[in-house]
């Protein structure tokens, strides 16, 4: 599923040993039935959720940053900053993108509001 030879093979490989990263992907996938035109890519750090452009990003943090880390975060890039105390951080990478980083603790974590952030940066992107 576009991912290197070398890398994962889909998205269930690369979160192989996470049951957090298991059970977020499920609800992530299930919160954009309404968008038929997501589209998913695994590469060798991340699952990707595109319309036009990306707008949402599942990783595992410990892979890069150590047992310190996140096990499981979900970047969400919106048109313009959400302010809530969830967020870990919230970059301005682009003049029309906000991208805003969640630490997921649990599967809990990705309630309502999460969702309802999550399907607002599909339709935003054209999913």
């Amino acid at each position: 599923m576009g991912a290197a030879a070398d890398g994962p093979r889909d998205a269930e490989d690369l979160l192989a040993g996470s049951d957090l990263g298991l059970a977020v992907l499920a609800r992530v996938r299930s919160a954009l039935a309404p968008h038929p035109g997501a589209t998913e890519r695994t590469t060798r750090s991340q699952v990707a959720f595109r319309g036009r452009r990306g707008f949402a990003y599942l990783w595992r943090p410990r892979q890069y940053l150590g047992d310190a880390a996140a096990e499981v975060a979900l970047s969400l890039a919106l048109p313009y900053r959400v302010e809530s105390p969830r967020w870990k951080e919230v970059v301005h990478p682009a003049p029309t993108t906000w991208m805003h980083h969640l630490e997921v603790g649990s599967p809990d974590d990705v309630d309502d509001e999460v969702v309802g952030w999550l399907r607002e940066a599909a339709g935003a992107a054209g999913a």
